[in-house]
């Protein structure tokens, strides 16, 4: 019922004069029509879908891009705004933003295709790559499931007396975790808690393994193969040529020293090449299905709820059988939403470098358009790893940033 009601609302958004435009065929209103969709189909989708964020996310002051596909043909598209405020450089789609923990899902996909290998197995348990590493009993599969129960690096390295004008990397993250041993969150294995340190950990484990660095390793296995040329892994040598980002208020979100870790965040990427990723996972191209369906299966069952996460992906599980497939992030003041509907084959895809938190919400309602998804409008996943109240907005100097390279 609701979903019908939403439909009739932005069908009866169009005016008439938009309507004549429709009936006369024009490309200058709508892009070519792709050859697996009918030309009502697309049409359809298209005036609905541009009546939604003319009304909506594009009247919030958004900057960054928009892609909206199905069965990987792009039904809408859209590219606002300036890749950094300060400059008269418009945002286009070669645009590459920082997905924040939407990084998450590349690199879990790493570590399953090692698995599918059989160059390490989910029961591995962390010792076996960092001998003496003191919290024990944690395994690959639990770190992907965000069930280890280790502290999150980013509050523990805030708060210790790390000198916060040098940049922390992954190998400082585990030194930190071997010699300081802060508290654990929960003993391994008996509920889910989200935790970046996991995946810090699981990128130097695709380091351990391949003898490559993680950045070396998703361009030559992941990136480069895939086509995706917008897309890279961070890295200190990139802080003077990567998208900048911005606080709501149109500030310069400037790097600080959790900047140079990976592996749970710090992947740049676009629209486009995202949906490259999304129609990769359709096939046996990067991972066979049956270790995707481990990975969009849920793996924590203590609290009762439409929430769940696999193995390096978030769900919801609807109580009408829907299964929404995605990972949003927040970095800085980059927001990420990154959504498979798998049923339907739908793609929603929202990147901004301009702190706006109506792209989780926008991203939401999207699955609307495609099947009866409202019923996960109660709550929004939107990874908020850098609280501000935790990481200040601070100016880092140049020099400063050389030194710790």
């Amino acid at each position: 019922m609701l979903f019908t009601v939403l439909l009739c609302y932005f069908t009866a958004c169009n005016t008439s004069s938009e309507n004549e435009q429709i009936e006369d065929d024009s490309l200058q209103y709508y892009p070519p029509t792709p050859k697996t969709l009918s030309k009502e189909e697309f049409r359809s989708y298209y005036r609905l879908l541009s009546t939604f964020f003319d009304t909506t996310l594009l009247k919030t002051g958004f900057n960054g891009g928009i892609l909206i596909a199905k069965n990987g043909n792009i039904i809408y598209e859209n590219y606002k705004g300036k890749a950094d405020l300060r400059k008269p450089d418009s945002i286009n789609s070669n645009t590459s933003f920082h997905i924040a923990s939407t990084s998450k899902t590349f690199t879990a996909v790493a570590i399953l295709r090692l698995v599918q290998e059989n160059k390490l197995s989910l029961s591995d348990t962390i010792t076996k790559f960092f001998p003496g590493f003191p919290y024990p009993d944690i395994t690959v599969k639990l770190l992907l499931s965000h069930r280890s129960g280790l502290p999150n690096y980013l509050y523990f390295m805030s708060n210790s007396d790390w000198d916060k004008k040098i940049f922390t990397t992954n190998q400082d993250v585990l030194n930190f975790l071997m010699t300081e041993k802060p508290n654990k969150s929960y003993s391994p294995d008996t509920r889910f808690n989200y935790c970046n340190t996991n995946f810090v950990l699981l990128a130097m484990i695709v380091e351990k393994v391949t003898g490559k660095a993680f950045p070396e390793y998703m361009e030559q296995k992941i990136f480069a193969p895939l086509q995706m040329k917008n897309t890279f892994v961070f890295t200190l040598k990139d802080t003077s040529t990567a998208t900048s980002s911005f606080t709501y208020k149109n500030t310069f979100w400037d790097y600080d020293f959790l900047d140079a870790t990976y592996g749970d965040k710090n992947i740049y990427s676009t629209p486009q090449d995202l949906l490259k990723w999304d129609q990769a996972l359709y096939t046996n191209q990067v991972l066979d299905t049956s270790f995707l369906a481990a990975a969009f299966s849920p793996q924590s069952f203590e609290k009762p709820s439409v929430h769940n996460y696999g193995l390096g992906w978030r769900l919801q599980l609807l109580p009408n059988g829907k299964k929404v497939v995605y990972h949003f992030g927040k970095w800085h003041g980059f927001n990420a939403a990154f959504t498979r509907l798998i049923d339907e084959k739908a793609t929603i895809i929202i990147l901004g470098n301009k702190f706006n938190r109506g792209i989780y919400r926008a991203a939401n309602l999207c699955y609307a358009f495609f099947g009866n998804y409202l019923q996960n409008q109660d709550k929004t996943e939107d990874d908020n790893e850098s609280p501000e109240s935790l990481i200040p907005v601070k100016k880092i100097k140049s020099s400063q940033k050389e030194k710790s390279k």
